[in-house]
């Protein structure tokens, strides 16, 4: 639906709630600012195909942005807000941003950034300025607040998480066919898939920089429904939020699954989620234990994909599946999945490889046509580098990323099996298992553990979950040693920057 069109039906509707602040931003205010800076953006010169940058945390002004940008046929290019300020400048720089909209709260990176980044000439803040920035609420409220003249769908550019190298942004053709307003892909899905409605709640605990959240999010805004933002995920507060503003949906990663299920029953089980109707989980791994323990809790409520920012396929899976099917990610609903061996060819049903979609939607990697041409085959198959197999009946199950394999002594071992065995035990918050050098066998397994209590990490710890792992996986694919550490570095949307710990080990070994 047209987001003014919403306006008009449903002025004083909440759009979407901070669930920390509380501020609310209504139907008619989202309208009206997301104008009043598409205006901006045309007083900047920028015209259709032209790209935009947000680097911020979840603030109330995010939304107007990206609406912004999206009704005046922008592409937007959402930062990380994590991110130092070379590597926010690198994506800057490469997406070729004409405008910056920053907030207060990160100012020094912004600041920095753009200093190296010369194609930004319109810079923003919001929430506060410092020098070199303008006041993003004083540069808005100076437009006017009705529509541009020239409206036309916009596409967010998003860069990857740099889990396996240097961020590429996703660049995917401006939609061409159809009015201001015509619905998105994931639109569609949510609807068709999940229920999505005018009367759904949709709560979102991840940071809005990532393309699920900022996609799932728009898409419920484009139905005129309620998106209620946590700045930062907490498991009881999540819990909390569904029970106060009677969530029908969200969409979490299988960490807050975990987290969730690590607070002891009786404070689970103290709120009420009756309110409940879908929660969708995806972006990484779902350990099956800690599925079943879900679906026992909440019901069969959860539903899985699988997909990229890429936008190549989409599989999906609902709780009745998964029962029967314990362990898939679904089968394809967008685009045919095929499973291609070392060779280049199909392998037999049942038998693993690098997971390929065979689909009509194209997309590249920014600035990278090696990358772009890695990603496909020969026959014009497209892949995100992840291995898995199919069962007989087309349910794709999903082994490891192809960059973390483990090769040690010729075998392939794929480290998410152990990594999904570990984080189940009760002494487990996080894990992250990745192969180290050993001179005899080329690569050796490597844990490197953050337990519930820091101070139970030692020795005994370590005997401890090696028998627990080697208990019901074969000895080979479990970790010859594990070490503990206070925090892994996940992404907040799940994502673990495993890079990050297993270069460390090689770098150590001079390799």
């Amino acid at each position: 639906m047209y987001l003014g069109a919403i306006a008009d039906k449903s002025p004083d509707k909440a759009a979407y709630i901070m669930a920390g602040s509380g501020e609310t931003v209504t139907y008619a205010e989202l309208d009206g600012r997301s104008n009043q800076m598409a205006h901006l953006f045309r007083s900047q010169g920028l015209r259709r195909g032209d790209c935009v940058a947000l680097f911020m945390e979840n603030n109330a002004r995010f939304f107007e942005v990206t609406w912004a940008a999206q009704r005046a046929g922008l592409y937007y290019t959402a930062i990380s807000s994590r991110l130092t300020a070379g590597e926010v400048a690198y994506i800057l720089n490469d997406c070729g941003a004409r405008v910056l909209v920053a907030s207060k709260a990160r100012a020094d990176v912004a600041a920095a950034a753009v200093a190296a980044a010369p194609g930004v000439d319109t810079r923003l803040m919001c929430f506060g300025t410092v020098d070199g920035f303008d006041s993003y609420e004083e540069a808005r409220d100076a437009q006017p607040t009705g529509p541009i003249a020239d409206e036309s769908e916009g596409q967010d550019m998003l860069y990857s998480s740099g889990t396996t190298g240097q961020p590429k942004g996703v660049k995917v053709p401006l939609p061409e066919d159809g009015p201001i307003g015509t619905p998105s892909g994931v639109y569609l899905l949510a609807v068709g898939l999940y229920g999505l409605t005018s009367e759904s709640v949709y709560l979102s605990p991840a940071p809005l920089y990532h393309a699920a959240p900022l996609r799932f999010t728009m898409s419920w805004m484009r139905a005129g429904a309620t998106v209620v933002v946590m700045e930062h995920f907490d498991p009881l507060e999540y819990l909390r939020l569904v029970e106060k503003y009677r969530v029908t949906h969200s969409q979490v990663v299988p960490t807050m699954f975990v987290r969730m299920l690590k607070l002891d029953e009786e404070t689970r089980r103290s709120f009420d989620l009756s309110s409940l109707q879908v929660v969708i989980h995806a972006a990484a791994p779902c350990p099956v234990p800690v599925k079943y323990h879900m679906i026992e809790w909440w019901g069969p409520i959860i539903y899985e994909y699988y997909a990229g920012t890429e936008g190549n396929g989409f599989t999906a899976i609902d709780s009745e599946e998964w029962l029967a099917h314990p362990g898939s990610v679904g089968r394809a609903i967008l685009g045919t999945v095929h499973i291609v061996g070392e060779d280049g060819e199909e392998v037999p049903t049942g038998q693993t490889g690098t997971v390929f979609f065979e689909s009509g939607n194209s997309f590249e990697y920014h600035n990278d046509p090696a990358k772009t041409a890695a990603s496909r085959n020969d026959k014009g198959w497209s892949t995100l580098g992840d291995v898995g197999h199919l069962d007989e009946d087309g349910y794709l199950y999903l082994s490891d990323r192809k960059a973390y394999m483990i090769i040690s002594g010729g075998v392939n071992i794929y480290p998410q099996e152990a990594e999904n065995l570990l984080v189940t035990h009760p002494k487990v918050m996080d894990v992250a298992v990745f192969g180290v050098p050993n001179e005899e066998m080329g690569e050796e397994v490597k844990a490197v553990v953050q337990p519930l209590d820091m101070a139970e990490a030692g020795p005994d710890l370590e005997r401890e979950l090696m028998d627990f792992c080697k208990a019901s996986l074969a000895s080979y694919k479990c970790p010859r040693s594990i070490d503990f550490q206070a925090e892994l570095p996940r992404h907040p949307t799940g994502k673990l920057y495993k890079r990050l710990l297993r270069d460390r080990y090689w770098a150590e070994a001079g390799t």
